[in-house]
């Protein structure tokens, strides 16, 4: 089962980012965040989603939601959660474009939820996305695993489960939160235009 939210906001550029929501965003609890009450922003995660949408960025998050269909989250807390991230958001003058929630358990065998790229590619077919174009930044290696098979460029963040990263993929460049890994994308970029 899966749920997309689509905010229509005009923007000005085609640059998409691809953002994991527990443990980026938000601090991540192995409990599950389950109320509206739990869920709290990791420090500078909304000062990040700020900038990204001052520099144009369509930001789209992506993630697992398990405890819906494991029934420890109930569907009407979790649709309070997305209210509050998209308010809070606000506030802070930041534009989220879509969200994208699987609620599949673990034990069915579905195409996306991560680390399968099912949820990558079907945004991407969906809004014409060229995926190589398009960082995406998680805390888990589930999220690189992801965004790799799907042709994304990952990036790491040492909140939430990010220490699993440098152990099961060294190679992946690694941040201490969103708001360093936003100002690199955001950084690289600039560079690259520059360089055309």
């Amino acid at each position: 089962m899966i749920n997309i939210f689509q905010t229509i906001i005009p923007m000005h550029s085609d640059k998409y980012i691809i953002l994991d929501r527990d443990g980026v965003i938000n601090y991540d609890s192995s409990s599950y965040i389950k109320t509206v009450d739990e869920w709290e922003p990791i420090p500078k995660s909304l000062e990040a989603i700020s900038l990204l949408s001052k520099y144009d960025y369509k930001i789209i998050i992506i993630s697992n939601q398990s405890g819906v269909s494991r029934g420890i989250i109930k569907y009407h807390n979790h649709l309070e959660i997305h209210k509050k991230l998209i308010n809070l958001c606000k506030k802070y003058s930041g534009n989220i474009f879509v969200t994208y929630y699987c609620y599949d358990h673990p034990d069915h065998k579905t195409q996306f939820r991560k680390p399968n790229p099912g949820m990558y590619l079907d945004i991407a077919e969906r809004l014409n996305i060229n995926l190589s174009e398009v960082f995406s930044i998680g805390d888990s290696p589930r999220d690189m695993k992801a965004a790799l098979s799907s042709g994304c460029n990952p990036l790491g963040v040492l909140t939430g489960n990010g220490k699993k990263i440098s152990e099961e993929m060294p190679n992946i460049e690694l941040f201490d939160d969103l708001y360093h890994a936003t100002q690199f994308v955001i950084e690289y970029d600039k560079q690259f235009i520059l360089n055309i």
